[in-house]
């Protein structure tokens, strides 16, 4: 068993930092430390404790050493792997990210990785990553990075950007959704449900834009079934995960009517939850209005219910590291810790990750962000070329991608005028005039100030 270090930056209210120690724990190949580093010393110590809670938990296989450093640089001495989950911000942040641009008609679902709020989240974000990225560099050039933060595309190219010899890549778990709906399908049509990870879909993509333009169960093409599918549930919809109205009381839940209704269209499936999909269209297509949105059977995720839920998990989370909530070891469906362990040399894993576009997406610029299918084996990520996408669907996809190089590079340069190019030319920007778009720009950079003043001169907001 090889022992390594895996240094987390982040990850302390999140439940996600939760399952990746569980997986952690029933892994045979490798064992070693886990170093936490969170701006939230608290939040770090409580992780540490859960920690200890898994490790004397009967169901582990594989017990860690959790270490707190309450410096960055600290952590990442000596780092086989570096996995990066953080909040760029507050709810308060996100509150105006999500909710001031509904003061001119712009609903968002997510409001974290495209459309006005996911431009703002990337102005807070990018000067961290670039942080990261030079920390990294220093301390631990050869470790493997894994991005989880949104939003996940210019996370990653922040960081091969101020470090081209990084090995970097970013994780998401929304095509694995769009799988599960895939078998779904394959269960009605032919009576067999196999789990996601038995089948191959052909992704390709910018991340929460992914799309499936085939999918293989043994020789059978499960696209050939969609037509009929997509006739008996478009009406009612079809939740892979539950009731087709569970968007009603769960907003993180939808029911695909998104994604069915995208197939009629184009003939290929949109691979992200239709929360995510919505958000790179025109606003009037399927979040004109809450009417338009209950009619598409997915939800408006509020700040409320966010900050709601985040404080039940803070809580779940202080009464397992005190011993007052029962703690269950199982594995997730997350794919992290089987790529770390391709990447050590125990096998191959090929999964669908975010990496700069070396050719494995022709039909996007070079050097962008893409999603597409890759393998890992010792040491190695090799992006395999995508299928292409029809004129249709790419015409989508390369406004997005454009958007997200244009951001990039404003922000880079700390250049307003870039960055504001960027904001009017997002879909969920579509019905705004220019006046009102820098109105609305302006406001959320000033109700965001906190976490820009440092790296932004907001005098030259004037100049817009």
């Amino acid at each position: 068993m090889k022992n390594v270090k895996i240094a987390y930056i982040g990850g302390g209210s999140k439940l996600w930092a939760r399952v990746f120690m569980y997986d952690l724990a029933l892994v045979k190949d490798f064992t070693g430390e886990i170093g936490l580093y969170d701006i939230d010393l608290e939040a770090a110590k409580r992780n540490k404790e859960i920690g200890a809670r898994i490790n004397e938990s009967k169901d582990c296989i594989n017990k860690w050493d959790y270490k707190i450093y309450e410096n960055l640089k600290d952590c990442l001495k000596g780092a086989d792997f570096v996995v990066i989950s953080i909040l760029p911000g507050t709810f308060n942040e996100m509150r105006s990210d999500v909710h001031l641009p509904e003061k001119y008609g712009i609903y968002q679902s997510v409001g974290d990785t495209a459309g006005p709020g996911g431009v703002l989240r990337a102005m807070r974000t990018v000067p961290i990553y670039e942080g990261f990225a030079k920390a990294i560099k220093e301390i631990c050039p050869k470790a493997w990075v894994i991005n989880f933060t949104n939003p996940m595309t210019i996370c990653t190219k922040t960081l091969y950007d101020v470090f081209p010899k990084i090995k970097a890549f970013g994780c998401c778990h929304e095509v694995f959704h769009t799988q599960d709906f895939l078998c779904d399908v394959l269960k009605e049509a032919k009576g067999i449900r196999p789990n996601r990870d038995e089948i191959y879909t052909e992704v390709s993509g910018i991340n929460h834009f992914t799309w499936i333009s085939s999918a293989k169960y043994k020789d059978m093409e499960i696209m050939d079934y969609l037509d009929d599918f997509i006739k008996k549930h478009f009406d009612e919809g079809h939740y892979e995960h539950g009731d087709a109205n569970q968007y009603k009381t769960d907003p993180f839940a939808y029911a695909n009517k998104v994604k069915m209704d995208l197939y009629r269209r184009y003939k290929t499936l949109g691979a992200a939850g239709d929360r995510h999909l919505v958000e790179f269209v025109n606003n009037n297509w399927y979040l004109k209005n809450k009417e338009c949105v209950d009619s598409w059977k997915f939800a408006l995720t509020s700040i409320d219910f966010r900050i709601n839920q985040a404080n039940e998990k803070i809580e779940e989370s202080i009464k397992i590291a005190k011993g007052e909530h029962p703690i269950e070891v199982k594995k997730s469906s997350e794919e992290a810790v089987d790529i770390m362990s391709a990447i050590l040399g125990y096998g191959k894993k090929i999964s669908n990750v975010n990496l700069i576009n070396e050719g494995q997406m022709p039909q996007l610029k070079l050097g962008a962000v893409v999603e597409t299918n890759a393998i890992f084996t010792h040491d190695s990520v090799r992006p395999i070329m995508a299928k292409p996408l029809n004129n249709s669907v790419i015409s989508l996809v390369e406004r997005a991608s454009e958007n997200v190089e244009t951001l990039y590079e404003g922000i880079k340069n700390r250049d307003f005028k870039t960055i504001f190019a960027s904001f009017m030319n997002q879909g969920l920007c579509s019905n705004l005039d220019l006046a009102s778009g820098k109105d609305l720009f302006k406001e959320m950079c000033l109700n965001t100030s906190k976490y820009l003043e440092e790296y932004y001169n907001l005098e030259e907001l004037k100049l817009l």
